[in-house]
């Protein structure tokens, strides 16, 4: 029995299921990884540009990183949900799977319909004022009239509501995400290295309270090296989950 056919026989038997998704299942959507390629974020850029110390004291250079990488680059319109997007969804139409947790800021889950997505690391869907709390939608923000953007009650520069380096998870997301690992049979954790902490604890802790893991990577990750992972699916998340998908059954 393949691997793939065993991550099969495992998804019909469960009753509840977490997922778990890092850079790595937005991948052939059109958006780089941040890290462990050569086409990766920041190994053309300065992850200092998005330190949270750097964007206090040169909001506008800040800014234009943020703008021609995160709004430009990853708004486009041929950047959208791919086969690993969409089967996540129907497993949760499905009544299996009951939260996403994703370290991803791209809003794909969303787009391909999952309901229950916990945003470890923010989102760029939303833009907020460190000074008086005020939130606006970041289609509403024009960043070619108005740059940097600024808050309409007080004037100052607004933040988009992703994690800056030197900044704490939000506490919402933080708690949610542990919540989900709870009582899950399976935790399926799809395009990540499990390097980037505390993010990493999200598969322990399920591993720990009895859920099998399985994981889709084109590389083995840090969960497969330590003998974590019980089911490995080597290969490119879309292609491998649209498989899946075929043998379940499974429409996406």
């Amino acid at each position: 029995m393949t691997a793939l056919e065993q991550a099969a026989e495992a998804i019909k038997g469960a009753r509840k299921i977490l997922a778990f998704t890092g850079a790595g299942i937005s991948v052939e959507s059109g958006i780089p990884p941040f890290r462990g390629s050569k086409d990766s974020l920041w190994e053309n850029y300065d992850p200092d540009i998005i330190h949270l110390d750097y964007f206090h004291n040169h909001p506008k250079e800040s800014w234009e990183f943020i703008r021609d990488v995160f709004y430009k680059y990853m708004s486009r319109r041929d950047i959208l949900p791919n086969a690993a997007h969409k089967f996540l969804a129907a497993l949760e139409r499905e009544g299996k799977l009951t939260a996403i947790v994703t370290q991803n800021i791209d809003n794909l889950h969303q787009m391909a319909g999952s309901k229950v997505v916990w945003e470890f690391h923010g989102t760029t869907a939303t833009l907020s004022c460190e000074h008086c709390g005020g939130k606006i939608s970041a289609k509403e923000v024009d960043l070619e009239e108005e740059f940097p953007p600024r808050c309409e009650k007080c004037g100052k520069v607004l933040k988009p509501d992703f994690i800056f380096f030197g900044e704490g998870i939000p506490r919402e997301a933080y708690e949610g995400s542990i919540a989900a690992t709870e009582g899950v049979d399976i935790c399926i954790v799809v395009g990540t290295s499990g390097l980037v902490m505390p993010a990493d604890m999200i598969p322990i802790m399920a591993k720990r309270n009895g859920a099998k893991i399985i994981e889709f990577n084109t590389q083995p990750s840090k969960f497969t090296e330590e003998g974590m992972t019980d089911i490995f699916v080597q290969g490119k998340a879309g292609e491998e989950m649209g498989k899946l998908a075929d043998i379940l059954g499974i429409e996406i």
